[in-house]
């Protein structure tokens, strides 16, 4: 819901977003954080599901988390007005839209399918629904959407695993990694070993969170029993020094989210992020808008952000790249799409 977070912190969001002038990729934004408030009560009525509030307006003022447990709490509430296959695929195309209009052409998007299925929805149903959506926003938007799914840590780790062989069956329908969230300050890496390792052999990518709310500890866990081929966040690494030239020596690329560390008491402003220290290091960032819709921000916001703290259009552009799991084909496509761009015209 935009606006939904509470006292966006001097500096979260600079300015109002204007039309994309330069090429944009996004690597960590969470499809059920992405609906409007319009659509999301839209398609709660449809599904006959009571929401907090029966208005836009009410919904966003219910959404004023004041950290990250609330913010869960939050996400919970809302997010389970999305049930079929219909809402998922809708979910998408919506998203795709707002892509194109930003100038980004390619997004690796997370959904967290447990959450569904733990209130009856089929795995089928929400993979199904999100993959035939990233079909209908490739050729509507012009937006190729492959997904990474989020397994949730405060599941089983059985259920983890079915999530998996889940991901690995949508393989050749745009799944091409598994991530790791929910609560990282309770459920470490370790745990998790297990359903990556399965994720490995079925020939999918590791992006989990870490580094978010928990600290280098979680990061540890992440590269070296899960093998994280990327890293969602990343940021509180730059707490142990040895460990932000590893992730640099490894080139590890992190999915940076400046807004939603803000707004989640990860850093505590914008001025006080640790990209700059990232960047310095030579670890490679993308940069993404994680919850958009419920955080107030949107991939240009946040690029914008990223600018200031002194990264560059171009930089976020090429260390994406650096990270992508898609096919060789498509990188070769947004590679010639950076380079016929003229980025001596960038601006934030």
């Amino acid at each position: 819901m935009k606006g939904a977070a509470e006292g966006a912190p001097a500096g979260a969001s600079p300015g109002p977003a204007v039309a994309a002038p330069y090429p944009r990729i996004e690597l960590h934004v969470h499809l059920e954080a992405t609906v409007s408030p319009a659509r999301l009560l839209e398609i709660a009525r449809r599904n006959d599901v009571r929401l907090p509030a029966k208005t836009a307006a009410g919904l966003a003022r219910f959404c004023r988390f004041k950290d990250f447990d609330h913010f869960i709490r939050v996400w919970i509430n809302t997010t389970k007005a999305l049930r079929r296959e219909r809402d998922f695929h809708q979910v998408v195309v919506d998203y795709a839209a707002d892509l194109a209009a930003q100038g980004c052409f390619y997004a690796e998007a997370l959904f967290s399918p447990s959450e569904p299925m733990a209130r009856g929805t089929p795995w089928r149903e929400s993979f199904e629904g999100y993959c035939g959506g990233a079909d209908e926003a490739r050729e509507v938007h012009g937006v190729d959407i492959r997904f990474t799914p989020d397994i949730t840590r405060d599941f089983p780790v059985e259920i983890a695993e079915q999530l998996v062989d889940w991901a690995v069956k949508y393989r050749e329908r745009g799944v091409v990694g598994v991530s790791l969230g929910g609560s990282e300050h309770r459920y470490p890496p370790e745990l998790f070993a297990r359903p990556f390792a399965r994720a490995r052999e079925g020939g999918l990518k590791a992006a989990p969170h870490a580094g978010e709310v928990a600290g280098p500890t979680s990061v540890r866990g992440a590269l070296d029993v899960l093998h994280a081929d990327r890293l969602r966040h990343g940021v509180r690494a730059a707490e142990d020094p040895a460990l932000l030239a590893e992730i640099a020596s490894r080139d590890v690329v992190c999915d940076v989210t400046p807004t939603s560390n803000v707004l989640l008491g990860v850093v505590p402003s914008l001025a006080a992020h640790p990209l700059p220290r990232m960047l310095e290091a030579g670890v490679r960032c993308s940069i993404s808008s994680d919850d958009p819709a419920l955080m107030g921000t949107s991939l240009s916001r946040d690029c914008a952000a990223a600018v200031s703290l002194g990264h560059t259009p171009r930089g976020m552009f090429e260390h994406a790249l650096g990270g992508v799991f898609c096919e060789e084909d498509t990188k070769v496509r947004l590679r010639l799409l950076g380079e016929a761009f003229d980025w001596t015209t960038a601006t934030t």
